[in-house]
């Protein structure tokens, strides 16, 4: 509970996963991947309740054993091309049934394992005292949209057609990009159709990049290992 509002922490893990087979239970660290976001929830002092959303049997039984309620999502919520969003709202659809009374969310993805506690409470803290609608965290790019190029048929050209991709590296407006590692809103502003988790007054939390990592691929577990041993 924050300023006597509660929270629920809602962590998506179905079962498909294309990047990496069997993802949320792949092993980090010696514990499964669903396992890092549903201990980050429970040591969070101001959420209340967290909630796994899947639908699979063995991410269900790995989720309870760590701590986490479970909620069997629909088939038609767990496929590839799939909304968040529209399993947060299935979720508070069924939290609606219970005449539960969580006002905030926090989404917290497996793929980002490496989240600070102190950076939940802060998120949760600026959606509260800054009367945010939603708020989520951000990272520097790497790479400038100026220098982006796209290519038809073999011909490129700049992505953004008034940039010019070559000017010094310095020149480039900073541009910055959502890291995945924590997501607040207000359940009551959540809107009822499309893909946005990011809506109304909303805030910007900015982040290091320092051992920020999104996990999709054989390769970045890889890495995220390798971080973990050097630690």
């Amino acid at each position: 509970m924050i300023y006597k509002q509660k929270v629920v922490a809602f962590i998506p893990a179905r079962g498909g996963s294309k990047g990496i087979k069997d993802k949320n239970i792949r092993e980090l660290g010696g514990k499964p991947l669903i396992a890092w976001p549903i201990e980050t929830a429970l040591s969070t002092p101001e959420i209340d309740r967290v909630i796994v959303s899947t639908d699979s049997k063995e991410i269900a039984k790995i989720a309870q054993k760590h701590g986490a309620e479970v909620k069997i999502r629909p088939a038609d919520l767990a496929r590839d091309n799939s909304l968040v969003a529209d399993t947060i709202r299935h979720l508070k659809q069924e939290l609606s049934k219970q005449y539960e009374s969580e006002e905030i969310a926090v989404l917290l993805e497996a793929t980002s394992p490496f989240r600070d506690i102190k950076i939940v409470t802060r998120c949760l803290e600026r959606l509260v005292l800054e009367e945010l609608d939603s708020i989520a965290t951000f990272s520097e790019s790497k790479i400038s949209p100026e220098r982006l190029w796209k290519i038809t048929n073999g011909t490129p050209e700049p992505y953004i057609k008034s940039a010019s991709p070559w000017k010094p590296r310095q020149s480039f407006k900073t541009a910055y990009k959502l890291n995945a590692v924590v997501y607040a809103f207000r359940l009551s502003k959540l809107p009822d159709i499309g893909p946005d988790i990011l809506f109304g007054n909303f805030g910007a939390e900015i982040l290091p990049n320092e051992n920020l990592i999104d996990i999709d691929t054989e390769q970045d577990l890889m890495v995220a290992n390798a971080i973990l041993q050097s630690l």
